[in-house]
């Protein structure tokens, strides 16, 4: 959409033209600027952002030159000496107005935006966003189709680029396995909060970033005018895989948006009958290998090594060798006090019967048992 002009764009355009003549390769400031990014509130912030920034060059231009030229002008070598006073009243007074009357007047813009970036109502759809070690969790709350499509979003760059064994590729660490999907043109709130530590969720051509906390509730909002897939990341340290933990939105068409939440409509009931589903052991493992990957790797590693005494190993150990339910057990509930989280409320019945059939016939183990989805169902009632 284009941008009617504005004085306030005259403000911020012109300095910076002027500062590309003044220094040699001044282009690539546009790189270390903030980023205009793709939404209205994007650009209202980076305006604003603006405008701050040539007011303190302003002021940091008059204060320093009248120090050179007090400091050039009346130096001792000239016969200059410096006058003795105790205080100036009049002084006082003007440079604590002065300061008063600028941060007066950069108050106004800034309440404006605030205004809007914190104006959440009138949504067209509500998104939670949930946070986990190391992963994010999209439900899409639809209160007019009475339906609920949620999934988790994970890292999909390969191992090989990670541990530097083939070519990083061009979105290294900003590729996901299933990419947040939103409809152009349309008011999209979002309700942020996490599931075991802090996390914080940000895409920076949004202009948008809120924290992911624990038991609480964040609200934000954006519309995206245009179609294009924006990448972002999490922005709180939560944990070894932090690095590990990208966002990536796909803005569609709302037509487009309508046919794919169809889509995930069916892959909801897909799954649900899964539940009932009796899986051949090679489904088993490749649906098991597939959870695994999403979900576990991170600290068990590829290989199922694990990182001990941290990570401990799946390769022949008394989890995997031993009685299948208490296998079952340690990743329904997890283990407290350690790294080892409850996935109850991230995987189903058919995936947690999955993932542990592959772990205990998977990198050479042989437990010898089948688990079934209904194994899951039998053992959590």
């Amino acid at each position: 959409m284009q941008q009617m002009f504005s004085p306030r764009h005259l403000f911020t355009t012109i300095p910076l033209a002027m500062l590309g003549f003044a220094l040699p390769g001044a282009g690539f400031a546009d790189e270390l600027n903030l980023p205009v990014g793709v939404t209205d509130i994007s650009r209202d912030i980076y305006d604003l952002h603006m405008l701050i920034l040539w007011v303190c060059v302003a002021i940091g231009v008059i204060v320093f030159g009248a120090m050179a030229i007090s400091i050039v002008a009346h130096r001792r070598s000239r016969g200059y000496k410096a006058k003795q006073f105790h205080d100036n009243l009049t002084l006082e007074i003007v440079w604590t107005i002065i300061p008063f009357i600028v941060l007066v007047a950069l108050a106004a813009p800034s309440t404006v935006v605030l205004l809007r970036m914190y104006d959440t109502g009138g949504e067209d759809l509500t998104i939670e966003v949930r946070g986990y070690q190391w992963k994010w969790q999209y439900k899409y709350l639809d209160d007019d189709r009475n339906e609920t499509v949620s999934f988790f979003s994970s890292l999909a760059t390969p191992r090989d680029e990670i541990s530097n064994q083939s070519v990083k590729g061009q979105y290294y660490l900003l590729e996901v396995d299933k990419p947040l999907v939103i409809p152009t043109d349309r008011k999209v709130r979002f309700l942020v909060t996490a599931e075991d530590v802090i996390h914080a969720w940000w895409v920076p051509d949004f202009g948008i970033k809120r924290d992911a906390v624990p038991g609480h509730l964040n609200d934000m909002w954006t519309i995206v005018e245009e179609p294009g897939v924006y990448r972002g990341q999490c922005t709180e340290l939560c944990g070894k895989d932090h690095g590990f933990m990208p966002i990536v939105v796909n803005a569609v068409p709302p037509d487009e948006f309508n046919t794919w939440y169809g889509e995930q409509l069916e892959l909801a009931d897909a799954r649900k009958a899964a539940l009932s589903k009796t899986f051949s052991e090679e489904e088993l493992m490749v649906e098991g290998e597939r959870v695994y990957n999403a979900f576990c790797v991170s600290c068990h590693l590829p290989t199922g090594a694990g990182i001990p005494p941290i990570y401990p190993s799946l390769i022949g150990t008394s989890v995997v060798t031993g009685p299948r339910d208490e296998h079952l057990k340690l990743v329904i509930d997890g283990v407290p006090g350690t790294s080892m989280q409850s996935f109850a409320n991230q995987l189903d019945a058919a995936q947690l019967a999955a993932v542990v059939h592959y772990e205990r016939h998977a990198w050479g183990n042989n437990a010898g048992d089948v688990t079934q989805p209904r194994d899951v169902i039998a053992l959590s009632e």
